[in-house]
């Protein structure tokens, strides 16, 4: 899959803020098409995880009433620098990861 994830992460007085736009349908499975009135099958983000310079700072297990094209935000201490690493894999097989330098 093409980069899926745009990713900035900033670093103040040793607490670094990480946001993260994701790129994917986050289809429920409950939804018809509304051409064959057929439900559109599940496909939805079931993980995140987020590395800072190898240390796991986000774990998260996502189900089908995440939004399309996720944002997520969140912050994590004892970061001055280096860079972070966001992945997911959903429940279809696909997955993608970005890394990026802390500012």
């Amino acid at each position: 899959m093409a980069k899926s994830i745009k990713l900035r992460a900033k670093s103040k007085k040793g607490i670094v803020t990480v946001k993260a736009l994701m790129n994917h349908p986050m289809e429920t499975g409950l939804r018809k098409d509304k051409k064959t009135g057929k439900l559109i099958a599940a496909h939805h983000i079931q993980q995140v995880t987020a590395k800072a310079d190898d240390k796991t700072v986000l774990d998260a297990v996502w189900g089908g009433a995440i939004s399309k094209n996720p944002y997520l935000s969140f912050k994590y201490s004892g970061g001055k620098g280096g860079s972070i690493t966001l992945f997911w894999a959903d429940n279809k097989g696909k997955s993608d990861s970005v890394m990026g330098k802390v500012k």
